[in-house]
Parts: structure tokens; C-alpha cells; sequence
């Protein structure tokens, strides 16, 4: 019979073979390709719709090599017509060539669902033969690890798999297919439902290196609602998390022997005006004291590093306890947990053997994936596997989560110099502040969501940077978190910013050179008082009736400045004055040794009288910096009050008054990025619809980067440009680079709303 042939004649006898050779084809996978493929090329007509929707979507099957569709689509879903898009998203794809670096040979692979379900690139399912979708190493028989071949004909190494079975993933992490048998480590007879067990049914030999040990699991109940499984072999958590891996005592002798950072803090003192005439004098007189953080010996992150997957240097800084504290409720199913799940295997790449990491996922309750770990290859390798094997499920426990990761904190036996913990969200709490509100009118109390353990009060404060993801966060409570632990609060606008977001945050966090930082205040002449200090969210205080003041600044990042305005009321003289005197104490996370500084006078003239003199451009930059502060919060009180048209004014007189300064006519940089800022705000204050959506978010972002001084992550920063936020060090630069460099595909090239340009304090490093 030709090509074409007789349709009509073949009709019943196609039919039937069809009928014959589809279920046997899906069980003897060889010979029914056989007789499906000869079906096609003969272009046998199917009569019956149902059966030729099912023929084409096995065929489709069979072309990107055995992928099935995510559960959550229809199982007769028809597959995409003629020449379907397949392709990996780009927080699947970890090759080298796809990241344009090295890095990606430990990244985990979540796939990021679409509207059209999960598509696989016919490269990569040929490459996933012969490469590990969950450590991305290679896989051969022979080299000494037991590779596991699943139902829908993936193939893993057996101990990543059983790891991944472990945290509770029991679908397949390439194409997430539910399994109804997974593997399991070691026999497990007496523990199976009529001690039910099985061996490789192909009985391969034991050289081979496959191994297929399966454990049925439970049906789905007829209601096909889901069915919460217990993760096999996860232990029930211990009462104290005092099993934190020992600390590398090697490392800490290395670090020692660079006693610290060479230089020390600089410090520098502006009076506002350089002299006061004698008779005269001045009840609100404002002087800068400025600070900045040394650079380490040699730079923690080196341009040579940009494209290795080597770590940041670990013998000239201190080694950091990491906590991360993830959202993995339902809202963060598809793209946002793969692209967490992304931005997390940056983080631990980029943790060095003497650094230590503990994840926290949460959803309705909260539970610790691993214990505190450094971060060493196995380290990151194990790692790496146990936050792949997150899923989404449930609502939203903040509190939970919190309390879990500050008791890592609070009962680790060792401790690294350093330590923090990292918040993500992108819901709001339905537990803790729901119950603790009672009313519906009453005022919601986000300290509750703070444990007390990390709030300073006998112990050392534990900052929380807490990272708002999405447009329905509850940034309010993010920003209260942070606020209250002595961290910074970041909005993540788009999606494909959190990994960028996360790097800036850790550029800093590896690069500590100061802790306990103590800034003294004392009036140098008997007539001199100190009125306040401007210090934003650090705490001061001015005692002895005016003559002493302090400011606790805590930890600085390499290069980091800090800024303080002092008012003083300044009495007649006939005499040079001298106002302050400054001094400054602090710790050396390194050496740990106390480092104390020379007081720096805040000296003025007094001559008889003065024709004119010209205000500190310093003195004044600074004040407008806390003015535009000032009129953000400021307007977002009226915002709350739902006096949009209010808050917009407010924020338009303060441009004014910043156009109208000695530091706006002068063409100040820092004077022209806020009030790029602030106008940024005034156009997300347009409607109540935007006010909710992003501004209040973006509102807070901005407070907590000013009263910080410290880089925040705002609204939908996906250009790089824009990406030259206020406070930015070197380091954060650096680690930002790195990002950009490992996944640039991840970028969107139109952000819907165009972000601000915050002001930088200093050119951008090169």
C-alpha cells in the first residue's frame, strides 16, 4: 500500500490497532514507539476526537522525551500545534551558557510553569540523560554513585533524590509529575503497608549503578482535594537547636592572623557656619559628624571572581551566621518559588567554607530544613538540595517562621562574629496578627511578630532584613520587622529582582569591618549644650543636662558612611569655641579587639563682627537628606488617612524647599536624586488603587534607607542603571556585578513602572 493508501479501507483495522497499541506503548515504551511512529508516517486517520487528542498529545510526548505537563493542567490538555516553543525558563536552565558563568553547575532547577505548562528544550532533554536535574553533575554508571530512574523516566542520582524525598517533594523536580511510588533509603519492610517492597523489576546488573528502591505512597482521596503528606525521613525537629556544625578552628586562626582591617574608621566634623561673632549667639547651631568605614586589607570580592564559582575570599573578613526565613506558602507556587529557589543557590555559592547557613521555610506552620551548616562544597551541595526540594502549600505564618529562625540563633553553640537573618514574603500574616487584633478597627501590633529574643534587650540585637516580594505583601509589617531588629526593609516589585535584591543584601553582610560602634559626644566650652541628635533609627541619647551625647551605630560594611547632625546652642564668646568633641569606639569583627579612636574637635571662630559667610555645603546636604525624610513620613500619614491629594503636597513642597537650598542651587547631586525620589512617590500617591498596590511599599522602602542610611532594594529596579541605589557600597556593587553576570536573561528590558534614581553618595566603583 502506498504512503496515503486507502484510508477508508484501514479505518476499522487503524482503529483498532491504536486502541491496541497505545496502553501497550506506554508500558513496553520500545515497541510501541515502533508502531506509533509507522501510524504517523502512514498519516492513519483516527476517527474518534478523543482518541486523536490523546494520540497527539503522546506523540508530543514522545517528541521533547517523555516530559509530562504539570498536574495542575487538564490531562487532555491538547499540546501545542506543528512546532511547539521548548525551552527551559531561565530560573530552570543552570548551564554555564545560559547564566554566561560558571556558577550555574550548582544552582538549583525548579521549572517555572506558563500558561502553556512546563516546556523542555529538546537539548535539554537529551542533556538531562546524562546530567543530575537536582546537583547538576553528570551521571554515568560506573562512578560510584547509584543513579534512580522514576516513573516518568527521569533519571537522578539515588542520594539526591532520596534527599529531596526527604524534605517532602514527592513530585518530579524536571517535570513535575506526581509519583505514586517514590524511592526511599534503605529498606523499609516493616514500616509499608503489607511490609510491601520492590527491587529493580529489569534487574540491571550491580555494577551499573542504577538502583530503584520505591515506597507506595498513599491514593489522593476521591474528593481531589490535596492530600498533605508527611515527608519520609523527616525527623521531628529537637526541642533545642544546639546541633550547629562546629566552627572551622583553622579558619579562625587564618582570620586572626590578619589582624582585622589596616586603616581604622575616619572621622570628620563640619560645623554649619566657620565662625560666629562674639556677641552673637545661636540657639539651634548644627554640626555634621561624618563617619566612614575602612575597607578590609584586600577587597572581599574580587573582579577576578566575577566569572569563577570559587567564593569570596574568606581570610580578610568576618564569617557570617546566615538565617534565612522563606515564604513558601501557596501564593508563592510557579514562577516565584522557582525564582526563590534561584535567587537562594546565588546566596549559597556565594558563602564562603567559614560562613554558616540555616533555612527556615514557612507557610501555615514553620519548619527547619537544615541545622546551621557551613557553607564547605558538601555543605553547599546539601544545601542546594534541600532548598530545591521546596513547595508551595498553605497560608501565611510570619511569627512562626521567625520564632524558629531566631531559636538557630539563640541556641547555636558556636558563634560566627557576624550574624542575620533574611526575611522573604509575599503575603500577609493570617495567623499571629489576626488573632492578636481581635478587633477589626483596632490597630495591628506588628512588634508581635518580632521575637523578643532577637529585639537587643540583654542579648545583642540580631538584624532582620526583611524583603517585601510582590504587590500583595504586607509591607507594613515588613517594614515594622525590620525596623524594630535594627534591619532594612526592601521592596521587591518584580520578580526578577529578588536574586539582585539578595545579592546587594549579602554584598554587605560579607563585608562587616566594624561592630558595636559607639559614637561620643561632649561639648567642649562650658556655655555649649546640646539641644538633640539627628541620628534617624539609631539610638542616642544626651544626658547630664545637655553637655554629653551618644549615638550606638552598630556594624558598618567596608566603606560604609554614616552621617549625624548635632544641634547645639552656641553662647557669646570673645574666643575661638570649641563645640564637640568627638570620640568613637568599636570592635573589630576579625581581631576582635577594641578599637578607640582620637576625639575630633568641632571648633568655630568668634571674630568682633562678619560682613557674610556661606553655610557648609555638607551641613546643608545633610539637612535636606532628613527634610525629604521628614516629608515621607509625613506623607504617608496622610496617605493612611486617605488624604492622598494631602500627601502629594506635602511632597511637593518639600521639592520646593530642596530647589530652593544653597545645596539645590548648586546643583548637588544629592539634592537632584531626591527629588527624583519624592517625585517617584508623589506619581504612585496618584490613585488609591496605586497607593496600595506599590506606593506604601516603595514609601517604606525609602524611610528605612534613610533613617538606616544603608541600601534598600525599591519597586521594579530591573535596569541596571537604575540599580545605583543611595547608601551603596563597593562590596554590594561588586556582588550586584556578580548577579547581573551569572543570569542576565532574567531581566525584563520594559519594567511597567519606571523606578527612581537614588541619590548616590560618591561615583559608582568601577
Amino acid at each position: 500500500m502506498g504512503r496515503t493508501g486507502d484510508i477508508k479501507g484501514q479505518r476499522n483495522s487503524s482503529t483498532l490497532l491504536l486502541h491496541l497499541a497505545f496502553p501497550k506503548a506506554c508500558s513496553q515504551s520500545a515497541k510501541g514507539f515502533s508502531r506509533l511512529a509507522k501510524a504517523r508516517r502512514h498519516q492513519i486517520q483516527v476517527p474518534d476526537p478523543g482518541l486523536r487528542r490523546r494520540w497527539r498529545s503522546f506523540s508530543w510526548r514522545l517528541e521533547i522525551g517523555g516530559a509530562r505537563n504539570p498536574r495542575t493542567l487538564d490531562d487532555d490538555v491538547s499540546p501545542p500545534s506543528e512546532e511547539p516553543e521548548t525551552r527551559f525558563s531561565t530560573a530552570v536552565d543552570g548551564s554555564p551558557a545560559a547564566g554566561g558563568s560558571d556558577f550555574g553547575v550548582l544552582m538549583p532547577t525548579t521549572p517555572v510553569p506558563t500558561s502553556s505548562g512546563l516546556r523542555l528544550s529538546k537539548s535539554g532533554s537529551r542533556s538531562s540523560k546524562r546530567t543530575c536535574a537536582i546537583c547538576l553533575g553528570t551521571m554515568k554508571p560506573g562512578q560510584g554513585h547509584a543513579l534512580f530512574t522514576a516513573e516518568c523516566s527521569h533519571t537522578f542520582h539515588f542520594h539526591c533524590i532520596t534527599s529531596n524525598v526527604k524534605h517532602g517533594n514527592h513530585v518530579c523536580p524536571v517535570c513535575r509529575s506526581k509519583w505514586k511510588e517514590i524511592p526511599f533509603q534503605g529498606p523499609l519492610a516493616s514500616e509499608l503497608p503489607r511490609g510491601r517492597t520492590r527491587g529493580n523489576p529489569l534487574n540491571w546488573p550491580q555494577d551499573d549503578g542504577f538502583m530503584t528502591i520505591l515506597r507506595r505512597l498513599p491514593r489522593v482521596d476521591s474528593s481531589n482535594r490535596p492530600h498533605h503528606l508527611t515527608p519520609l525521613f523527616h525527623a521531628s525537629e529537637p526541642g533545642v537547636f544546639d546541633d550547629d556544625e562546629p566552627l572551622d578552628s583553622h579558619t579562625e586562626a587564618t582570620n586572626d592572623s590578619q589582624h582585622g582591617c589596616i586603616k581604622t574608621v575616619e572621622i570628620k566634623t563640619y560645623p554649619e557656619f566657620s565662625a560666629v561673632p562674639q556677641l552673637a549667639s545661636e540657639e539651634n547651631f548644627f554640626a555634621l559628624i561624618h563617619l566612614k568605614a575602612p575597607l578590609a586589607s584586600t577587597r572581599e570580592i574580587s573582579g577576578q571572581n566575577l566569572q569563577s564559582n570559587l567564593p569570596a575570599s574568606q581570610t580578610t573578613r568576618a564569617p557570617v551566621d546566615l538565617v534565612t526565613v522563606l515564604d513558601v506558602s501557596g501564593s508563592m507556587a510557579g514562577t516565584k518559588l522557582a525564582l526563590l529557589k534561584r535567587a537562594m543557590g546565588f546566596v549559597i555559592q556565594n558563602l564562603g567554607p567559614a560562613d554558616r547557613l540555616s533555612v527556615i521555610a514557612f507557610s501555615s506552620t514553620a519548619r527547619r530544613l537544615f541545622h546551621l551548616r557551613l557553607m564547605s562544597e558538601s555543605g553547599r551541595q546539601q544545601a542546594l538540595q534541600a532548598v530545591n526540594s521546596l513547595v508551595s502549600s498553605g497560608g501565611t505564618n510570619i511569627a512562626e517562621g521567625l520564632r524558629k529562625g531566631a531559636k538557630v540563633i539563640e541556641d547555636r553553640k558556636e558563634k560566627n562574629p557576624v550574624c542575620s537573618i533574611i526575611l522573604l514574603s509575599d503575603g500577609q500574616d493570617t495567623y499571629t496578627i489576626s488573632a492578636a487584633t481581635g478587633s477589626r478597627h483596632a490597630q495591628p501590633d506588628y512588634r508581635s511578630l518580632v521575637p523578643s529574643s532577637i529585639l537587643g534587650g540583654s542579648g545583642h540585637q540580631i538584624p532582620v532584613h526583611a524583603f517585601g516580594f510582590g504587590v500583595d505583601h504586607d509591607s507594613a509589617s515588613m517594614h515594622s520587622i525590620s525596623e524594630t531588629s535594627g534591619g532594612t526593609f526592601s521592596f521587591i516589585e518584580a520578580e526578577g529582582v529578588i536574586q539582585d535584591a539578595f545579592a546587594q543584601c549579602i554584598g554587605g553582610l560579607l563585608s562587616v569591618v566594624v561592630q558595636e560602634m559607639r559614637v561620643g559626644v561632649e561639648c567642649g566650652h562650658p556655655g555649649v549644650r546640646i539641644n538633640c541628635i539627628k541620628s534617624g533609627s539609631y539610638p542616642n541619647q544626651v544626658v547630664d543636662n545637655g553637655r554629653v551625647g551618644s549615638i550606638n551605630v552598630g556594624d558598618l560594611y567596608a566603606d560604609e558612611e554614616r552621617d549625624f547632625l548635632v544641634s547645639v546652642a552656641v553662647p557669646p564668646s570673645n574666643e575661638e569655641t570649641v563645640l564637640l568633641k568627638v570620640n568613637c569606639v568599636y570592635r573589630d569583627p576579625v581581631s576582635q579587639e577594641m578599637v578607640h579612636l582620637q576625639s575630633e574637635e568641632v571648633r568655630i571662630q568668634r571674630p568682633e563682627s562678619l560682613v557674610a559667610q556661606a553655610t557648609s555645603i555638607e551641613v546643608d546636604r545633610q539637612r535636606n537628606r532628613l527634610r525629604a525624610a521628614e516629608a515621607m513620613a509625613d506623607a504617608r500619614i496622610s496617605a493612611e488617612r486617605g488624604s492622598l491629594s494631602e500627601a502629594v503636597s506635602i511632597l511637593e513642597g518639600c521639592r520646593k524647599m530642596l530647589a530652593e537650598s544653597l545645596a539645590g542651587r548648586s546643583g548637588d547631586q544629592l539634592c537632584s536624586a531626591l527629588d527624583v525620589e519624592l517625585k517617584e512617590m508623589q506619581e504612585r500617591m496618584a490613585s488609591r488603587q496605586r497607593y496600595e498596590a506599590s506606593g506604601r511599599a516603595y514609601v517604606l522602602s525609602g524611610l528605612s534607607s534613610h533613617s538606616w542610611q544603608r541600601a534598600t532594594t525599591r519597586g521594579d529596579s530591573t535596569d541596571s542603571n537604575s540599580l545605583v541605589h543611595a547608601y551603596q557600597t563597593p562590596s554590594m556593587v561588586d556582588m550586584l556585578q556578580r548577579s547581573q553576570t551569572f543570569s542576565p536573561s532574567v531581566r525584563r528590558p520594559n519594567p511597567p513602572i519606571r523606578p527612581s534614581r537614588s541619590f548616590p553618595a560618591r561615583p559608582q566603583p568601577r
